[in-house]
């Protein structure tokens, strides 16, 4: 992403896990931990999206941290369609964002998440909300149709972005809408966009950066 990520591995529970970490300047507002697209169909940490999304938090103060799912890259085991991969993601949290155990805050914590990785975001959040404070969630391409996204808790909703392209053909934008409307979640449009925001990922990262910036009333 640029020459100052750090790259390593933690230890996860399918083994090792590779994760790429991009600090901003100063002290940094939180963590995001980003998730990539789908591992069989070619998706990694360093997918465009994926990064554009690293790029906004980075902008925005926070430390931004990329992994690969198990069996992808650097990371051992086999892909699970989406059920060790949850697990994976929360290893990755624990790692990077760990609740202190002295009665400290605990550090602000993003998820975020690109096609079937916002689908295990969304799934991550469902497990985590109750037990922590999540700041913001993003939902990029968010894949509903092949397995099911959890739902979002509608107390998080001003504190959530839910981002489709209007031409996906990979994850329908009405499937997207059918998955939101019971929840009453709204969903942000990209006019002639793509799943994988071709020619749009300034207009993503913008969009991304204007949601952080925002303040959520208590």
């Amino acid at each position: 992403m640029n020459p100052q990520t750090v790259k390593t591995s933690i230890a996860g529970p399918a083994g090792a896990l590779e994760i790429a970490l991009d600090a901003p300047a100063g002290t940094p507002r939180g963590v995001a931990v980003i998730a990539h697209p789908h591992p069989l169909f070619g998706g990694t940490m360093d997918n465009k999206v994926v990064q554009t999304m690293a790029r906004a938090f980075v902008q925005c103060g926070w430390t931004a941290v990329r992994f690969n799912f198990r069996g992808v890259g650097g990371s051992a085991g086999t892909h699970d369609e989406g059920r060790g991969e949850l697990d994976d993601l929360l290893a990755v949290v624990a790692h990077a964002a760990p609740l202190p155990q002295d009665g400290q805050p605990a550090p602000l914590l993003a998820l975020a998440g690109f096609s079937f990785g916002a689908y295990v975001t969304t799934h991550a959040f469902e497990r985590l909300h109750t037990s922590r404070a999540i700041d913001k969630l993003v939902l990029v391409g968010t894949s509903v149709s092949r397995s099911v996204a959890a739902p979002v808790d509608a107390a998080a909703h001003l504190k959530t972005l839910v981002l489709h392209g209007e031409q996906d053909d990979t994850v329908l934008l009405q499937d997207v809408l059918d998955w939101a409307r019971p929840q009453a979640l709204p969903v942000t449009v990209v006019p002639g966009g793509g799943h994988f925001f071709h020619g749009q990922l300034p207009l993503l990262k913008n969009l991304v950066i204007r949601h952080l910036s925002s303040s959520v009333p208590t």
